[in-house]
């Protein structure tokens, strides 16, 4: 006897197939799933990102998708699309920053929403490589309009001298931009100390004398000009303690001495830090029972630090993982992983869950354990497979949504 009921039965439908009387919309691999609104899309783009794409989409397909999602949500609410941007991308919610700049040079683009994205310019793209990356992305789909003009000239103008030298000189180039390239395009009036910055990081200075600048909002840029002409590995350890110079005013051949980066660590931020530990490491800074190891551990355990940091978790387990492997996924160099500098990372990624803000929701998770979760990276991180981050973020939220 034939039990054609069985076909028609709603708790017996073969994933392949949708449930009978439901939403549900084909997915990339085959099988049926819940459809998701376009804002919840966003949410997912904004947090995640798709760079690399996934085990059965490539990353052009889903950031055409996600791109589209955003033109929607813009021609829905181009006010609240604009402001989800910048809440996601200001409150630390997303291991990376690329996609809310993305997403925002997208808004640029559009009638609805150019104006309210170019207002938001500053909040989200808080760096100059911030602001490299957006150019990058915006002159792919427009034209250097006034508006466009004047808001990438507000950027420089409305900062505070000294934090727009620190800006022009730690942020010099990305994404085959400089700052010379955005000003020539910008034109911003100025005067002052902003158009003496501005003029160094158009035409350089001249020369620069032997006594620091007068100016204390200029010294960064007199230190940085000096540290070009440093003949001794002394004279840049000196200019760095004296002047708190970053890395990136450092010439290329002064960053193989471990003296150097002794000197730089004193001042570095954490986020800073957590890139540069492989580097330390292979110069020979961070040897087992040094004293910039134990620097090190000391900054990684500190909860206080890390908390004003607003590190994300998932940004401290992507520098467990690329420090822990002893290679990198781009460059050729390779490494020794401390054990003390591991140790502190997997301890800094459980202490930065204080960095998540509970939801005051009670959540039921469901993991994917089938083989396709090990491939690909969330959010281009090396070593971070869908598989290990639904597992670290699981964890964040069993110890956040209480």
């Amino acid at each position: 006897m034939s039990n054609y009921a069985t076909h028609l039965d709603p708790h017996n439908t073969p994933q392949s197939e949708p449930i009978p009387e439901t939403n549900q919309v084909a997915n990339c691999a085959g099988g049926y799933a819940w459809a998701v609104d376009d804002w919840v899309r966003l949410d997912r783009f904004l947090i995640l990102g798709c760079e690399v794409g996934s085990y059965y989409a490539t990353e052009r397909a889903l950031t055409i998708e996600n791109a589209q999602a955003v033109f929607r949500c813009a021609d829905a609410d181009a006010a609240r699309t604009v402001q989800r941007v910048v809440e996601i991308s200001t409150t630390g919610r997303a291991p990376k920053n690329d996609s809310a700049i993305f997403a925002l040079a997208i808004l640029a683009c559009l009638p609805k929403s150019k104006a309210l994205a170019l207002e938001a310019l500053p909040r989200v793209c808080r760096t100059g490589t911030h602001l490299f990356q957006f150019a990058q992305s915006v002159q792919t789909q427009r034209g250097w309009g006034r508006g466009l003009r004047r808001a990438i000239g507000r950027w420089y103008t409305e900062k505070a001298p000294r934090d727009l030298a620190y800006q022009v000189t730690k942020y010099q180039g990305r994404e085959r931009w400089t700052h010379r390239d955005l000003l020539r395009l910008a034109h911003p009036r100025v005067t002052g100390l902003t158009q003496d910055i501005l003029y160094w990081a158009v035409k350089g200075w001249p020369g620069v004398g032997e006594e620091p600048h007068p100016e204390p909002a200029l010294i960064p840029i007199w230190a940085m000009e000096k540290a070009k002409q440093a003949t001794t590995k002394a004279e840049i350890v000196r200019l760095v303690r004296e002047f708190r110079l970053v890395r990136e005013c450092i010439p290329t051949q002064w960053l193989n001495e471990p003296e150097v980066w002794e000197a730089l660590l004193h001042e570095m931020p954490l986020t800073a830090l957590l890139r540069n530990l492989a580097t330390m490491t292979r110069v020979g800074l961070l040897a087992p029972l040094s004293s910039a190891t134990r620097t090190v551990v000391e900054q990684l355990r500190n909860a206080d630090r890390l908390r004003k940091s607003r590190v994300h978790p998932v940004a401290v387990l992507a520098a467990l993982l690329t420090y822990k492997a002893g290679h990198g996924v781009r460059g050729k160099h390779t490494w020794t992983p401390t054990s003390a500098v591991v140790d502190a990372l997997d301890a800094a990624f459980y202490q930065a869950f204080g960095n998540v803000a509970p939801t005051g929701k009670r959540w039921l998770l469901a993991l994917d354990v089938s083989g396709s979760m090990d491939g690909g990276v969330i959010a281009g991180v090396p070593g971070l497979s869908p598989r290990v981050g639904s597992a670290a973020l699981a964890l964040v939220t069993a110890a956040t949504a209480r």
